[in-house]
This record gives C-alpha cells, structure tokens and sequence, in this order.
C-alpha cells in the first residue's frame, strides 16, 4: 500500500476520534448555538494537531541525521510501546480542560495537547521515515531532502484528518445528536492503545 495513502488513512483515523476534536466542535456549535462556531473551530483544531505532527516529524528528520534509521525505529517503537502502556493506566486520568468559552488560540493549543498526549505523531513514525530514505539517492536521511518530504507528509495527513472531523461534526450536529454517545459509541481509547502497540511492534520488528 502506498504510503501516501496510510498518511491518509491515518488521519481519517484520528479524525474519527472524538477526543482528536469532532466532539469538541460540536460541542462548541451546540453551546453556541452556531454553525459558523463549529466550522470556525475546525481550523485551530487541525492546525494544533498539525504542529504537534510537525514536531514529531522535524525530530525523527534531526535525530536521523546523527543516528541509524534502524536504531532510530528500535528506539521509536520502544517509546511507543510504553507510551501506550502510560496511556492504557494513566491516559484517562489527565484529560485537557478547556472550557466552551475558549477563543481559537484557546482551542489550538487544546488539540496541540491532545494530539501529543495521545501520540499522534508517533504514530506515523512507521511512515515518515521510508518516505524521507526514498527521497535520498542514497538511501540516507538528509535535511534538504527529508523536510519537504515530511512537511508534505503532514499535510496530507492533516488534510484527511480535517475532511474527516467536517464530516463526523457536520453529521453529528445536524442529525445524529450527541445523545447516541451513551448508546452505541466504540471505547475508542483501547483502540487507541492497540494502535500505539501495533505501530511500536512494526518498528521493532
């Protein structure tokens, strides 16, 4: 499968989860009994989940320039593994408060913590890095070559998360109601933990 399109897949699937900031959104536009409120609030929510993407991904370029892809991955898969076993006991524990009255500033700095508690970036470790050694001829991690791989990496990942939280916010919000949250909802933080395990297994083995 292209990697391309599990960049995309990716951000579909942290699209889908709530606390990745649909949930959020429609929150805010119920609260204030607007739609404007609920497109307005997807832009700082993309953009904080975005830069935190970005971060992970100018880490693993940079640390890549002074350490062996392999040993990169082994190390990168170690962490994610025992970031998804923090996440499993603790993760609940420590949830971000914003309150409904947040300015946009207020909201991307909340779906920055977010993604980064979660791990989001870390997720696409598995990706980034073939990506950034195909755009080098020889194989090698390099600043002028990676970086615009990875910042393309990002937005497309970005883009499929944003498509993705418009429409589960716009179908929540104008049909289905947050009412079915008590019914019928799947426990997406266990989920989330065994994607963390599965990304940390790939990159160990």
């Amino acid at each position: 499968m292209s990697p391309w399109l599990v960049l995309a897949g990716l951000g579909a699937f942290h699209g889908i989860n709530p606390a990745m900031g649909w949930l959020f959104a429609v929150a805010l536009g119920l609260h204030r009994d607007s739609r404007s409120a609920l497109w307005l609030s997807l832009i700082p929510i993309a953009a904080g989940h975005a830069v935190s993407i970005a971060l992970v991904a100018a880490a693993i370029v940079f640390l890549g320039l002074v350490v062996e892809p392999q040993l990169l991955e082994r190390v990168a898969g170690i962490f994610l593994i025992a970031w998804a076993a923090y996440y499993a006991v603790y993760g609940h524990r420590h949830r971000v408060r914003i309150g409904m009255t947040t300015g946009l500033a207020g909201l991307g700095l909340w779906s920055f913590l977010m993604a980064t508690g979660h791990g989001a970036g870390l997720m696409l470790v598995p990706v980034i890095i073939p990506l950034c050694l195909s755009a080098s001829p020889a194989g090698e991690l390099t600043a002028s070559g990676s970086l615009p791989v990875a910042l393309a990496a990002i937005g497309v990942h970005t883009g499929a998360l944003l498509a993705t939280t418009a429409l589960v916010a716009g179908v929540v919000y104008e049909w289905a109601g947050l009412a079915f949250l008590r019914q019928g909802w799947i426990n997406m933080d266990m989920i989330w933990v065994a994607a963390l395990l599965a990304t940390g297994l790939i990159l160990i083995l």
